[in-house]
């Protein structure tokens, strides 16, 4: 219980051909998967969910399942010889009816295409590598001319710079995918493409009604989820800083501003934010990161994220094991530099709720006194979510009963989830036994000052009401003085 900063990797072909390497990566610091529904089959994703929970109980350890819709694809078709060369100047035509390219035109998955463009618009494909000018749609053909050439190759995906295309983030192969999220009992279930907070409205209505639970996560990778983001965050749960195609979309230049941005956003309104895409992709090849690689990271860290993430390190690369342990690395040195107080940019406004109350005291009083440890005795996980909100170095340890609630912390920063609780009605015994739970995991000693939050009545959910200050081991002082007291006195009798 020392990293706070989370680690989020994908799982593919390199970490999960072998369960020991999902077991040391687990090891090494992973605290959530994720499984791409972009890649693979039902079969497949249910395995890998089930293997990862089976590796981690083994281990004795929490980790989550995030599972990632692939949302929609809007990609080039094939060429007949398997790719093209393009260069500056050249005419090249984008058919929604073309069956097989050449050098002169190729086809589309997405046919609504020539109805989202007109002349002038910017088309990027393949990550931005390919730039094309639109200089004419006449019905299924759009007219273009090379502005940034090079190999154009099968199936390459295109964005259109500054955003503006109609695909709906929930596609047919999505919904059915929600229901394979819901079966494997996902934690957290991301959406792609999100344009506004009905999309993820839409996306919770259907993992509700497949019998699913899952925090809903918004990837924002389009230019319209900037300008609707207070929108997209007040209807998620969670957010991701999907850099990839916000990069293409917004250009590359405004993405770390925009990261603080969204960083801040949703921190700001509790909600729990991760950071994606290329954090440490020279590690798909090399054992360790590059410099520019580590700052990123650290930046992320400094920023606030709840979460940073792999993607193809974990899933195909060569070195999955050493990806995330230089993650872990690299996420504790950087915490050594983050804000002890509690953090200035949360806003001066009332607390919500009674648990936003006892969250945000606890924290006061963490920072103002030496506080060892915070024990959250937690139905839901909604105060451990809370109080993580506000910058502190003091380990939120989220005991709950509840193997759904820990799983949904692991996304927290600085929450740790520890089985607890079960079965267990009286408050007084409760305390003692969650001080005893942290004296045996050496996350306290006798002597420390620790804050014990906790609701009444008992179990129920969302209803955390009380803060106590406890010295550890001094009740348990207290009462042996006091036996020792009366057997004497008995004896003296």
């Amino acid at each position: 219980m020392i990293r706070r900063t989370k680690i989020v990797a994908t799982l593919g072909p390199a970490s999960c051909s072998n369960p020991r390497i999902l077991e040391r990566m687990i090891s090494a610091g992973l605290d959530v998967v994720r499984i791409n529904f972009s890649h693979g089959t039902r079969e497949q994703h249910l395995q890998y969910a089930e293997m990862t929970r089976s590796i981690a109980h083994s281990l004795g350890q929490t980790v989550g399942v995030l599972a990632d819709l692939q949302g929609p694809k809007v990609r080039i078709g094939k060429f007949e010889h398997g790719r093209i060369k393009l260069n500056v100047g050249d005419q090249f035509i984008l058919d929604s009816e073309c069956v097989l390219g050449n050098q002169e035109r190729v086809g589309l998955d997405y046919k609504e295409l020539p109805n989202d463009v007109e002349p002038g618009a910017t088309l990027m494909l393949d990550d931005g590598r390919i730039v094309l000018e639109v200089s004419a749609v006449r019905d299924n053909e759009i007219f273009c001319v090379v502005v940034q050439g090079g190999v154009l190759s099968n199936n390459k995906g295109i964005n259109r710079k500054g955003g503006g295309l109609s695909a709906p983030a929930l596609t047919s192969k999505d919904m059915e995918d929600i229901k394979v999220a819901a079966e494997m009992n996902a934690d957290f279930l991301a959406v792609s493409f999100v344009k506004s907070g009905d999309d993820i409205r839409q996306a919770r209505e259907m993992v509700h009604a497949a019998g699913g639970r899952s925090l809903i996560m918004a990837k924002i990778e389009r230019s319209e989820a900037i300008l609707a983001l207070d929108d997209i965050i007040e209807a998620s749960d969670a957010i991701m800083v999907a850099r990839g195609d916000l990069a293409i979309e917004t250009g590359d230049a405004a993405v770390p501003a925009l990261q603080k941005k969204m960083i801040r956003a949703a921190r700001t309104n509790n909600k729990i934010v991760v950071t994606a895409t290329q954090m440490m992709e020279s590690m798909i090849t090399n054992p360790i990161p590059t410099r520019a690689e580590v700052s990123d990271v650290a930046n992320a860290v400094l920023d606030g994220t709840d979460a940073v993430m792999l993607s193809a390190e974990s899933a195909a690369g060569e070195y999955p094991v050493e990806s995330v342990a230089a993650m872990a690395r690299v996420c504790l040195e950087a915490e050594k530099e983050y804000m002890v107080s509690v953090d200035r940019r949360q806003p001066i406004n009332h607390p919500a709720s009674i648990e936003e109350a006892i969250a945000r005291a606890t924290m006061f009083t963490a920072t103002g006194l030496k506080i060892r440890a915070i024990a959250a005795l937690t139905q839901s996980g909604e105060t451990a979510l809370l109080m993580s909100r506000r910058s502190s170095k003091v380990p939120i340890v989220a005991l709950s009963p509840h193997e759904s609630t820990r799983r949904k912390v692991t996304l927290f920063r600085g929450v740790y989830p520890v089985e607890f609780g079960k079965g267990l009605n009286d408050p007084e015994v409760i305390l003692e036994l969650a001080e005893d739970e942290l004296l045996n995991r050496d996350i306290v000693r006798h002597g420390d000052i620790m804050v014990m939050t906790i609701g009444e009545p008992v179990g129920k959910t969302g209803g955390t009401n009380t803060m106590k200050i406890i010295r550890v081991g001094e009740c348990r002082t207290e009462e042996n003085g006091e036996a020792e007291k009366n057997k004497d006195v008995s004896k003296n009798s």
